[in-house]
């Protein structure tokens, strides 16, 4: 049934595995590029301030970048066990693997790993992908083509509409809200690093804690694959059981920080108002003030108004008294010519 030393001629030659994901490797560089372009103006900020802008800076783009990146991590639930298994059909070849299973919010892979890798004149060394986005089915009958392993192609079929676990539906839905919950707490992120900058530091405090909130709602909303009924995944003698993951648990890691960053905040606000703006550098405009207050005077100019305003007030009491004495003696004559008519 072989040829050319144990490989199958009716399979194509084995792709080159699935390692790492260009999308989750584009936010890590994008970050890292904001992170080095803040730390470089960091020396232009005198004093203590330095290393609290400092802290700031790193704690909020740590906190982005895990906001963005498990979107794209593939390992929010994971399972792995090793096995004696059949290796491939129209085959008695048996492997010693270890084979996984990694929940994402978008998809799963599979992964098969021999142990030692080069077993049977091949390398096994397997890492597939199978995403929401496009039909499982139609994935799955692609790795058929292909000629997969026996256990990768055992469990990808667990996760077609066909299958009587039913998997893919919940699997699915849960993964969509768990990654619309975090794309909502990134959006409250970068409202509450726009409120930092504000004075009104107060609402920057509650927009952290509404991002914790949103990451807790994520973890919710994923958690709910397990309320599935369970589903055997049986290899070789072995069982497949899924668990909570390094995603998860990051994700618990970053609410409970953005929790208690939102708390102390808030707290901080309400008993010293004054003294959180001037840590934060907003609304302090005392140095500004004192700065206009201060100036030279021109002696000579004002010497010059003040003998032009005594001029104008000397020529207009003048004026005054003229009128006065003029209206006084018309009275007089008015009254002498009264008299003599009479």
């Amino acid at each position: 049934m072989t040829f050319y030393d144990g490989i199958y001629p009716f399979y194509p030659l084995q792709r080159s595995p699935f390692i790492f994901d260009i999308s989750l490797l584009v936010v890590i560089l994008v970050f890292s590029v904001l992170a080095v372009s803040f730390l470089l103006i960091l020396p232009g900020i005198r004093g203590k301030s330095r290393l609290f802008w400092m802290f700031r800076i790193i704690i909020s783009l740590f906190i982005g970048t895990v906001l963005v990146a498990l979107n794209f991590t593939g390992d929010w639930a994971e399972a792995s066990v090793k096995a004696n298994a059949s290796y491939k059909s129209f085959s008695n070849a048996v492997v010693s693997a270890e084979v996984g299973l990694h929940v994402g919010l978008h998809g799963i892979n599979i992964t098969l790993k021999g142990e030692p890798v080069s077993q049977i004149n091949e390398t096994i060394d397997y890492n597939e992908i199978f995403r929401w986005s496009s039909s499982v089915d139609e994935q799955y009958g692609d790795a058929l083509e292909r000629g997969l392993p026996n256990p990768i192609l055992y469990i990808a079929e667990k996760f077609t509409r066909n299958s009587a676990c039913g998997l893919i539906y919940q699997y699915r839905y849960s993964g969509r809200f768990a990654s619309a919950n975090l794309w909502t707490a990134f959006c409250c992120w970068l409202v509450a690093n726009i409120l930092f900058s504000m004075p009104v530091i107060l609402y920057a405090g509650y927009m952290m804690i509404a991002t914790a909130t949103f990451i807790f709602f994520s973890m919710a909303s994923f958690s709910t694959i397990f309320n599935v009924t369970p589903c055997d995944f049986s290899i070789g003698a072995e069982s497949l059981r899924t668990d909570y993951s390094h995603s998860f648990w990051i994700a618990l890691a970053t609410g409970l920080l953005c929790a208690v960053i939102g708390l102390v905040v808030v707290l901080l606000d309400c008993l010293f108002p004054a003294r959180m703006r001037e840590v934060f550098s907003v609304g302090v405009d005392n140095e500004d003030d004192e700065c206009h207050t201060e100036g030279y005077l021109n002696s000579g100019f004002l010497e010059g108004v003040i003998y032009d305003d005594n001029t104008q007030t000397g020529n207009g009491s003048m004026s005054q008294q003229i009128t006065a004495l003029t209206v006084c003696f018309k009275a007089q004559i008015n009254a002498l010519a009264f008299t003599l008519s009479e």
